[in-house]
């Protein structure tokens, strides 16, 4: 039959460009990457809030086999970041592939010609051999669900959705969610605002940032020599990776180093905040590793100004002109910023309605039988189907430690595919269950199985209580199974 093209590759972010990259390399060129947003890059498109920065050191923040060896910082900035993928797209000529403004809202299987139909919110469809999805984590903005916020009179913006020509001087402004974001947010905008109350419900780990400067020179040392890079890459990684396997995946055995790690946040706490009744609002109650922690140098310090407040009585509403906290206190503002993430769990898993063999509905599938993925991203009854962003996927503390291997799943699959001559493939449910039963059980070493989670509201937990997200292996052992997968784990036809 005639199809439209042999792989549909949903979403254009680092993930959907690896995944081209990965396609080409496995000699596939009749791809397409469809792309809502106007322009690629995914979140550090859409992303573009006051003190936007990567949470990570920048020479772990890249593809490995794509360094960048002129990152003015430790620690990117969001303009940096978008250069960056400006830069791979072009170097690896996937622009010609992609289609911006495109929209997917459905994906079914239809069994008699080995093809998924692809509705678009344009009301075209598309008829390809391969589907791959890659939306990322970070995508959806989750809306909290606060009484009368929709009748608030002033301007309401969610992170997630920034307006560069919002104007904060002189504003009386309120802080909704106290994650990451925040925490890069937070010091940002109170060098504008006349007044700016946060409300936290969580507090959140943060430690020290070493953000220095990357010189000219260094940088030319880096482009000259890029051994020195790869040795500071190397640098970088080893230390979350330890911080990952050491103090969330075998919390059984160490626990003693998440308690040196919360001193080191408490320390940097003390440092910049001498108000005891501030510091115990700001100190978290939860173990280290529940919820993904952060860096910053200014964050806590900004609790100290005078025209900063900390509120942390539960919202009980919003009206007109306020927020109302539980016992009638009312705090006036005219801007209300919501930094409330992501929804990853109501809307992530999948990104859009996918229907595979059989009519199984993968996501009330996942939702009964629990998110389970083999590899991260096969699932049976999906064939031809790769889920990068699948559960049981994120490996280290860099998105690209979890990209790569991916990558190398598809290279893997769709060789052997050219290779048989085969148009369809699909994981055995055998190989399934023992690789999601071997990830359960390599649970039972971790934070969130052995440490104190309760109240640490992040979003490693899916509202079920299982932690899906975080696959419980180090990102050595992680690369090692995506490269050395039996074939015969897949049927091939």
């Amino acid at each position: 039959m005639s199809i439209d093209h042999q792989v549909a590759v949903v979403g254009a972010g680092f993930g959907g460009m690896g995944a081209g990259i990965a396609l080409q390399r496995a000699g596939v060129d009749d791809f397409v990457i469809l792309e809502s947003e106007d322009d690629l890059g995914g979140t550090w498109y859409v992303n573009h809030y006051p003190g936007l920065t990567v949470d990570i050191p920048s020479a772990t923040y890249s593809y490995a086999f794509e360094p960048n060896p002129d990152w003015t910082h430790m620690f990117a900035r969001r303009g940096e970041l978008k250069n960056y993928c400006d830069h791979v797209a072009t170097k690896y000529d996937l622009r010609q592939h992609m289609r911006f403004g495109t929209r997917v809202e459905s994906a079914r299987w239809d069994d008699d010609t080995s093809t998924w139909v692809l509705a678009l919110a344009t009301g075209e469809t598309l008829t390809v051999r391969q589907l791959l999805t890659a939306t990322g984590f970070l995508s959806r903005p989750a809306m909290p669900e606060i009484p009368g916020i929709e009748t608030f009179e002033g301007t309401v913006i969610h992170t997630a959705k920034w307006d560069d020509n919002l104007e904060l001087g002189g504003r009386r402004a309120a802080v909704i969610g106290t994650g990451a974001t925040s925490v890069q947010l937070v010091p940002t905008i109170a060098r504008e605002v006349a007044d700016l109350t946060v409300f936290q419900r969580t507090p959140i780990w943060v430690f020290p940032k070493p953000d220095r400067r990357i010189s000219p020179r260094m940088r030319r040392l880096f482009r000259r020599f890029p051994i020195t890079q790869k040795v500071s890459r190397f640098i970088g990684w080893a230390s979350l990776e330890a911080l990952l396997v050491v103090g969330v995946l075998h919390y059984r055995q160490f626990r003693f180093t998440n308690g040196i790690a919360e001193k080191l946040s408490i320390r940097n706490l003390n440092r910049q905040v001498s108000d005891p009744a501030l510091r115990r609002k700001l100190t978290p109650t939860y173990s280290f590793g529940c919820k993904r922690p952060t860096v910053s140098n200014d964050y806590y310090r900004a609790f100290t100004k005078p025209h900063v407040h900390l509120e942390t009585t539960p919202i009980e509403r919003i009206d007109a002109h306020a927020v109302v906290t539980a016992g009638g206190a009312r705090h006036e503002i005219d801007t209300l910023i919501l930094a409330t993430g992501y929804n990853i769990w109501q809307t992530g898993f999948p990104p859009f309605e996918i229907v595979g063999r059989d009519g199984r509905n993968l996501g009330k599938w996942w939702r009964e039988a629990g998110f389970q993925t083999y590899l991260g991203s096969s699932i049976p009854f999906f064939p031809n189907l790769l889920a990068l962003d699948g559960p049981w996927v994120y490996s280290g503390l860099s998105y690209f430690q979890t990209l790569q291997p991916q990558m190398t799943i598809i290279e893997r699959l769709f060789t052997e595919l050219g290779r048989r001559q085969a148009t369809r493939w699909e994981v055995n449910e055998d190989a399934h269950r023992s690789y999601f039963n071997r990830m359960r059980r390599r649970l039972d070493s971790t934070v969130f199985n052995r440490g104190d989670c309760a109240g640490s509201n992040g979003y490693y937990f899916a509202p079920s209580g299982e932690t899906p997200l975080l696959r419980p292996t180090s990102s050595v052992s992680t690369a090692r199974d995506t490269k050395t997968f039996p074939m015969t784990s897949f049927t091939f036809n």
